[in-house]
């Protein structure tokens, strides 16, 4: 029986639809395809992608510092060969040998392979793979059906992408990290050593961060800081005089420090209590802030891929190597928080305004990892690179704007003393921490040619 002429015209147009999408994934040469392939906004939104699963498994800053490091050293590394001004981190980076190459005479969509190998790697060191699904689904689907990529060159490419994961496993996997897993942190309740703090009075995070083996440091130790002022709370020594200062500020805060405090919270796991019932709220990390920033100020230099992934692999760099360098002061002094010395000695009923971070006090976490990331990001986009932070936009808090990314560290090393968790020489000591590893980093990390 025929088939109405309706049925038949509207089948020859679906026909010649296919036949024409066909065509065009046959027809794309490899500057067409790549054009499509090498458009950042995939590396950006797989950034996103991760820092929310990262968000949902509560990673500790370290943690988080770690995976954003390997993954975008990942990303950074499957690109290396279709730009040849840039250089690779084998043998810049502490342990890393070079990475796979792709196979010569053949073509390759290394936008893809990039993207590939960062999710990999996203994958491996987060909790929630499946979190991972329906978005790989739909963004591989970009590539293989809407960008015309040959089908072998689509395979050849995620295989690649593939290797080169692989490769940042294998490297990973010597860090320590595994060996530092299980272990609890002793209080002591010696006089003026850390303890756990309210509501939750959890555990001390991450007590042998310290081992986990730097990028780029020659130990954790390499930038400790000048010791803290001695514990001591005779009303006439610096010890008293620094936690009151901590309370006054506190009872005296302004509006604009309150917001100030409440935008570099970064908390990934603040316990709230309503009544008998407690709950918690999880925030992006310190260092998942300053991936952000990256991304932001990427978006607004108009970066290419390579550019892009050159900022954000740096800043992840210094991240890492922040963390590790803070936390080894961090066990070694041990130092009390504010909020537990000022309920002791001071005022029972005080608060600080955030909720104060299950791990000793000095230096300031915030203080290291933000100057770190700042020169790394100097680097990149320049030292008087003006920006608007609209990080915690998706956390109810309003954009920040700042004229550079020092001032934005300043902002987010003196927001701790606001926030009530930390005494000012935490603060400044760290900050001169944090700017030492950064320029570090800078000075040891070579992006170019």
């Amino acid at each position: 029986m025929s088939q109405p002429p309706n049925f038949m015209n509207k089948s020859l147009i679906f026909l010649l639809f296919l036949i024409t999408i066909t065509a065009c994934k046959k027809n794309a040469t490899p500057d067409q395809y790549n054009a499509l392939a090498n458009n950042p906004a995939f590396l950006h939104d797989a950034q996103t992608k991760m820092t929310e699963v990262i968000v949902h498994d509560i990673f500790s800053p370290p943690v988080a510092s770690r995976i954003y490091a390997y993954s975008n050293l990942a990303a950074y590394e499957a690109l290396i060969p279709a730009n040849p001004n840039y250089i690779s981190m084998a043998g810049q980076l502490k342990g890393f040998g070079k990475s796979p190459s792709p196979e010569a005479g053949k073509e390759y969509c290394l936008g893809l392979s990039s993207v590939k190998a960062f999710l990999v790697i996203a994958r491996n060191l987060t909790f929630s793979g499946e979190k991972y699904d329906d978005y790989e689904k739909t963004l591989f689907a970009k590539f293989q059906n809407e960008m015309g990529i040959p089908a072998d060159v689509y395979e050849r490419s995620m295989k690649y992408g593939e290797a080169v994961a692989s490769h940042i496993m294998d490297y990973s996997k010597k860090d320590n990290y595994k060996q530092t897993r299980g272990f609890r942190h002793s209080v002591t309740n010696a006089p003026g050593t850390w303890a756990p703090t309210p509501p939750a009075y959890m555990d001390s995070v991450e007590p042998l961060w310290k081992k986990i083996r730097p990028l780029t440091l020659d130990s954790a130790a390499q930038f400790a800081p000048v010791a803290p002022p001695k514990y001591d709370m005779n009303p006439q020594s610096e010890f008293y005089k620094l936690a009151k200062e901590v309370k006054d500020i506190g009872i005296n805060l302004t509006e604009e420090q309150k917001v100030i405090a409440n935008f570099w919270d970064c908390n990934p796991f603040k316990m709230n209590i309503q009544g008998h019932a407690m709950f918690a709220t999880k925030k992006i990390s310190p260092g998942g802030h300053w991936i952000s920033i990256a991304g932001l100020c990427a978006r607004k230099a108009n970066a290419n891929l390579m550019q892009t992934a050159e900022a954000y692999t740096l800043t992840s760099i210094a991240l890492m190597d922040a963390f590790i360098s803070c936390w080894d002061e961090k066990y070694r002094s041990n130092v009390v928080r504010p909020e537990s010395v000022i309920n002791q000695h001071l005022d029972r009923n005080w608060q600080p305004l955030l909720q104060t971070p299950p791990f000793p006090e000095y230096p300031s976490g915030h203080s290291v990892a933000s100057n770190a990331s700042a020169l790394a990001l100097e680097r990149v986009f320049g030292e008087k690179f003006a920006f608007d932070d609209s990080t915690e936009v998706r956390f109810g808090i309003p954009v920040r704007s700042f004229e550079s990314f020092r001032a934005a560290a300043d902002q987010a090393s003196i927001s701790r003393i606001y926030g009530g968790i930390h005494y000012m020489p935490a603060i400044t000591n760290g900050a001169s921490q944090g700017k030492k590893v950064g320029q570090w980093v800078i000075d040891k990390i070579k992006t170019r040619k």
